[in-house]
């Protein structure tokens, strides 16, 4: 799965701090999902999308083999 939280943190000016503090999680775990390291839980994508005012599938990308 991708992910464009960078893209869209950089669009909204928003620091991986300041998103994981909106998003009521850790910086670390920001860090490793835009690393594509972790995947969130279907409530964290949730909240992420919301902050971004955009769908979950505009901010996370699931790659068709993965389905």
């Amino acid at each position: 799965m991708k992910n464009r939280l960078k893209e869209l943190r950089a669009r909204d000016g928003l620091n991986q701090t300041e998103l994981a503090k909106k998003a009521k999680i850790s910086r670390q775990s920001i860090s490793l999902i835009e690393r594509n390291e972790f995947m969130p839980s279907v409530l964290t994508a949730v909240k992420i999308a919301r902050i971004f005012n955009e769908t979950v599938e505009n901010v996370f990308i699931f790659e068709e083999d993965e389905l």
